[in-house]
């Protein structure tokens, strides 16, 4: 199984169903594309989409740690933030350096520390500097620019990357 080009196939399946919106429609592809990467880490991260409000606002997700969960039901338990930090997510015309600094994404990691930007082409882990400022920690593109990420995306089976995605993840 190769992760991209999964995500890839059903990002461009649901682009072309003509039925999509340019945030939400694609969530559930960018959760699976998470947690099949998440899978694969030590300790394993797992991805859940639209957090409740913990008091910096509704992040679109938070990346989690096992311990996180309790055993027998695999609930989460309760008033546990999510420990490799929160996610927001903007459409694939969207800049995720732009994102970085809006203070949606400071309020983020003022709360949750860690925050994954990204416009589902581009993947960029921020956290807090010195000065209390939005600091790029890692960054992995699937494509420079929204055209190039739909060709791509439509022609899925010449993809060959995948392992840095699993790379970023893990932080």
């Amino acid at each position: 199984m190769n992760l991209l080009k999964d995500y890839l196939s059903q990002m461009s399946q649901i682009r072309r169903s003509a039925a999509a919106v340019k945030e939400t429609s694609y969530y559930g592809t960018l959760e699976t594309l998470l947690n099949e990467a998440g899978r694969h880490l030590k300790p394993k991260v797992r991805c859940i989409v639209n957090l409740s409000n913990k008091g910096a606002g509704i992040p679109d997700g938070g990346l989690f740690t096992p311990n996180q969960f309790q055993q027998r039901s695999n609930d989460l338990i309760d008033g546990q933030l999510p420990a490799r930090g929160a996610i927001e997510v903007k459409g694939t015309g969207d800049e995720v350096d732009t994102i970085k600094d809006t203070e949606q994404v400071k309020k983020y990691l003022d709360k949750y520390g860690n925050v994954l930007v990204t416009n589902y082409r581009d993947f960029l882990l921020v956290t807090l500097d010195r000065d209390k400022q939005p600091k790029a920690l890692e960054r992995y593109s699937i494509a420079e620019n929204e055209s190039a990420f739909w060709d791509k995306a439509d022609h899925f089976s010449a993809t060959t990357e995948n392992e840095a995605v699993l790379e970023m993840l893990r932080g």
